[in-house]
């Protein structure tokens, strides 16, 4: 047997164990080689349709196809349809990772669009990173990360905090009760909290943490009973909130005097929960369905006609919508470049669009996106009744409770 031979049998050995333990790394070393070609552009779509989290992540699902979907109806991208392959890491961590491997590596996507938590985000990060792919977050998030391979167009503390807090202080009082989910988010969306009440001279009466998927409340609402805090901040999430929500109100607990004041209840929890739980709790984001622009009522209908009459959007689903049509602005500005993630990347800076909040702009020194804070009111009809709202789209500051860290285009770095 030469030595050609030899190689040639090895190389298919080393292949054929590939395929069977699901591409690892020597087998795919730079996945960068993904690219448009054959006239579609293929993108990966990862968000979960089961587990706890799929209350919220199928309406993700729903806007991101329907963007692609009104793209493709459009013309695509310079003539080029998006293809999305669609994967169901079904609401848990390792499984995110697994499936944004086999899109990355396996499908040659040029882009994912993806995850809620940032304990899933957390987990298809090594992915994207290794491969230089680019992964495109539309979640809400704790800032503090600097990826050059994530488009960031969810909320950071500072378009969501730092208004809703003291807002909350002036209106309700000084004790916060934290009550959150188990992982990073929620802990570092409560070291935020705690950071603007020591600036605001209020105290922590309370903080507790429970697993993904909790449903037994009666324990921390015993202790909110016994604290008597002025305010009970949540960053609770996926079924949890209806639990948390239906029990406080089985409590006898009044929001006229002590609110649940939230980053995380959206219109999607509320339709589960039913209007009457939420009634009278607070939510600060940049988008609820009830804002009123013709590109919110163009995108409400158009997601009522498609998924039926009783579905609601809300303030993430809405970025996995807007941040597609971002995408497509950037590829379309490669014209006939090498489209790959790398590229697609640097296209995307200053891309804007007006999205059904407002105008949006992703930042070139971060990668994160200016938005439109507000401030709303749950109403027994499950909408939110906008209270208060930014008169500008803010800057994006990943970092801006932790002075001194700053986001640039090549990485973290010390200010």
């Amino acid at each position: 047997m030469n030595s050609t031979r030899r190689n040639f049998l090895k190389a298919s050995a080393a292949l054929g164990a590939a395929c069977s333990v699901g591409f690892p790394d020597i087998w795919i070393k730079n996945a960068s080689l993904a690219h448009a070609a054959g006239g579609e552009v293929k993108v990966g779509i990862l968000y979960s349709l089961t587990g706890t989290t799929a209350i919220i992540e199928k309406s993700l699902n729903q806007a991101c196809l329907m963007a692609i979907e009104e793209i493709n109806a459009a013309g695509g991208i310079n003539g080029m349809q998006i293809k999305p392959v669609v994967e169901d890491p079904a609401s848990d961590p390792a499984t995110f990772a697994e499936k944004a491997r086999k899109l990355v590596l396996g499908d040659k996507c040029v882009s994912l669009f993806g995850s809620y938590t940032s304990a899933s985000r957390k987990a298809v990060l090594p992915v994207v990173e290794k491969y230089h792919n680019l992964y495109w977050y539309p979640t809400l998030y704790e800032g503090r990360e600097c990826s050059q391979n994530v488009i960031y167009t969810g909320a950071v503390p500072n378009q969501q905090q730092q208004d809703f807090v003291p807002w909350l202080v002036k209106n309700f009082g000084k004790k916060f009760y934290l009550i959150g989910s188990n992982y990073i988010y929620p802990k570092e969306e409560n070291n935020v909290c705690k950071i603007l009440l020591k600036r605001l001279g209020g105290e922590v009466v309370g903080e507790e943490y429970v697993p993904l998927g909790h449903s037994e409340f009666s324990s921390v609402i015993q202790k909110i009973k016994d604290t008597q805090p002025n305010v009970i901040f949540s960053t609770v999430v996926g079924d949890s909130v209806v639990a948390l929500h239906r029990q406080y109100k089985a409590a006898g607990l009044d929001p006229a005097k002590m609110p649940m004041a939230s980053l995380t209840t959206s219109e999607e929890e509320i339709a589960a929960m039913g209007g009457e739980f939420a009634e009278g709790h607070f939510t600060s984001a940049p988008y609820f369905m009830s804002y009123d622009s013709p590109e919110n009522q163009k995108f409400v209908a158009a997601f009522k006609k498609k998924y039926g009459p009783d579905k609601v959007t809300n303030f993430v689903s809405e970025p996995a919508y807007f941040q597609v049509y971002l995408f497509k602005q950037a590829v379309e500005k490669l014209g006939g470049k090498d489209i790959t993630p790398p590229e697609i990347r640097k296209a995307s800076w200053d891309q804007e669009f007006k999205a059904p909040q407002g105008v949006v702009k992703i930042d070139p020194k971060n990668s994160h996106t200016y938005l439109w804070p507000k401030i709303g009111e749950a109403q027994r009809n499950g909408q939110f009744k906008i209270i208060e709202q930014s008169k500008e789209s803010i800057e994006p500051k990943p970092y801006w409770a932790y002075p001194g860290q700053v986001c640039t285009p090549e990485g973290l770095k010390q200010a």
